[in-house]
């Protein structure tokens, strides 16, 4: 049976499937991320007071924690129409200065994977963001003609998950900057009850926590085991989702008691029984793996160094001690724990190991 992942890299937030009205519209739905809601509030309340545009926004963080659902919030506080692409699909300055030029009273843009854009399309948005304008070539050599092209004003909500790729020129232009951190379980457990009232499904407190607890700290994952684990309770005959039935639906996904997937075991288990634990390098365990190394770095490794079962180090990665004992291996002299990983006899979710 081939291996399947729960977390899809080549799965973006603008594609995400979410049945109607499971995404939140209002800030006052949207669940966790507390200190960013209440300054985007604020933030808020503040442009619609002075008749203003709201300052660019910056979304980073890992994929699944909602980005996109917070860019489409923000737009429908402020009251504005969203249009929403990605940085991939930019394929030259052109379209980028169409997307830019499009008349409309209000609106805001939100460019998905924003470190992905062309550095030469980039550079057309930097008097955009800044003047409201953006500068037109046309023809080529000698009988080029450049123009200004006056724009309405806009706000930009650009997301990414390596807010490290994003040049200092860009980041710069950018008045608000927010990081989406994991999610607790308890957040979690609150986000899979109300998505299950909306689908219609029955579930009980311990199902919904259960199912929290290994959803790796990520709204998107917890919706989607959540309707994984729905069929399972429909073919075994239940009409309720509780511990049990979520405990078995999850174990015939593989997903483990602190959220670890497939991928992610072979993950580990590479590094400490064929690099004896590490140090080694990411060009190594992508080869190994037949993986790509983005789709270690932004999938992979983030939730395990979370959970202090991995460590990135000058010299390669490395497995902790929680690792060792996590996959009941033996664990050599000397193993390190990462540091600020908490009590290393417990997973990142509490669970002891």
């Amino acid at each position: 049976m081939p291996e399947e992942r729960w977390t899809d890299p080549d799965r973006t937030e603008l594609d995400d499937e979410l049945a109607p009205g499971l995404r939140p519209r209002r800030l006052d739905e949207f669940i966790g991320q507390q200190s960013i809601k209440q300054n985007l509030r604020v933030f808020i309340t503040a442009a619609r007071q002075r008749a203003e545009v709201l300052d660019h926004v910056l979304l980073h963080g890992p994929p699944g924690l909602g980005k996109t659902t917070l860019a489409q919030i923000i737009a429908t506080e402020l009251g504005l129409e969203v249009r929403l692409t990605s940085g991939p699909a930019f394929q030259n300055s052109a379209e980028l200065v169409a997307l830019l030029s499009e008349q409309t009273d209000r609106r805001a843009i939100f460019i998905d994977e924003i470190h992905r854009l062309n550095r030469v399309i980039e550079e057309h948005l930097y008097p955009a963001m800044e003047d409201w304008r953006v500068e037109l070539v046309i023809d080529k050599g000698p009988n080029a003609r450049h123009f200004n092209l006056q724009l309405d004003p806009f706000t930009l909500i650009g997301a990414t998950t390596r807010a490290g790729l994003i040049t200092p020129a860009l980041r710069s232009r950018f008045g608000i900057v927010c990081h989406l951190d994991f999610y607790p379980p308890e957040e979690l457990a609150e986000i899979v009850i109300r998505s299950a009232a909306i689908l219609g499904i029955d579930v009980t407190e311990d199902g919904a926590s259960e199912i929290a607890r290994r959803s790796r700290g990520t709204p998107r994952t917890a919706n989607r085991l959540l309707r994984r684990v729905r069929d399972y309770a429909q073919v075994a005959g239940s009409k309720l989702i509780d511990r049990d039935a979520a405990d078995g639906g999850l174990q015939l996904l593989g997903v483990d008691v602190v959220g670890l997937e497939p991928l992610d075991r072979r993950y580990l288990t590479l590094v400490i029984e064929h690099f004896a634990g590490g140090p080694v390098g990411i060009q190594n365990l992508s080869v190994s793996l037949g993986e790509e190394i983005d789709t270690l770095e932004d999938v992979v490794e983030p939730f395990l160094i979370q959970s202090g079962l991995l460590m990135r180090t000058p010299r390669g990665r490395e497995a902790t001690a929680r690792a060792y004992r996590h996959l009941g291996l033996a664990e050599p002299h000397g193993t390190r724990t990462a540091a600020g990983a908490g009590d290393p006899a417990r997973g990142a979710q509490g669970e002891l190991l």
